[in-house]
């Protein structure tokens, strides 16, 4: 049997460019196991992707404060927190970076997603002088204001709880900061080649190809095991 697979998106099922990858439409939707999309996006960008691959919606959104399964969510996190870090950013300039409308934090419910080339210094100096609830996650695609505590792994932890599966059973594949501590919950995990340097030094194994060539990699090896 393939094991069941906590797959995170950007740098990871996407092209360098930034698009989905169509190998993830070949691949995925006949993986006869759990898959769980696990991303920093907000909740409605991986319930999509696995509306359109025809899986169960099993995801973790936000860094791990939102946890979907079976129908049930699970919110995990202080957004008010979260945005009063924001505010008193701006209030010293600061940017949130998405320029008008911002759909990245329209549907954002636990955290504050901010543009990956605002002053992070300062973001990060605002965030230390509010106290020690809220932490920033550098994912490279944006910066993440969120709840110290909060994280893609402890979320992991309730999914494999609500599936009936050993969470030590799943194979992580992930690009970024947010996904070490997936990496440390699951029994095996994948960095890929374009993986920042805390995803590189948790992974148990950094692939040679980088973004979806990657992760193919992995899946191929997965399912030759299987044979």
């Amino acid at each position: 049997m393939v094991p069941p697979l906590a797959l995170d998106i950007d740098g990871t099922l996407t092209t360098p460019s930034g698009r989905i990858d169509p190998r993830v439409f070949e691949l995925l939707p006949g993986w006869d196991a759990p898959v769980v999309f696990a991303t920093g996006k907000a909740f409605p960008y991986p319930v999509a992707l696995a509306h359109f691959l025809g899986r169960e919606e099993t995801v973790i959104a936000e860094n791990g404060g939102v946890a979907y399964v079976g129908g049930e969510t699970t919110l995990v996190g202080d957004p008010d927190a979260a945005w009063a870090v924001v505010e008193a950013f701006r209030e010293r300039g600061g940017a949130i970076g998405w320029g008008d409308g911002d759909t990245v934090n329209r549907w954002r419910e636990t955290e504050v997603a901010l543009g990956p080339d605002v002053d992070a210094g300062l973001l990060r100096e605002v965030a230390a002088a509010a106290g020690d609830d809220v932490e920033i996650v550098d994912t490279g695609y944006a910066y993440h204001v969120k709840s110290v505590g909060v994280s893609k792994g402890r979320a992991l932890r309730v999914v494999a709880e609500a599936l009936g599966v050993d969470p030590a059973a799943f194979v992580a594949i992930g690009d970024s900061e947010n996904d070490a501590s997936t990496f440390g919950v699951a029994g095996e995990s994948y960095a890929v080649a374009n993986a920042d340097a805390a995803a590189r030094n948790a992974a148990d194994e950094v692939v040679d190809d980088g973004y979806m060539n990657g992760t193919v990699s992995v899946l191929e090896r997965l399912r030759e095991r299987d044979e």
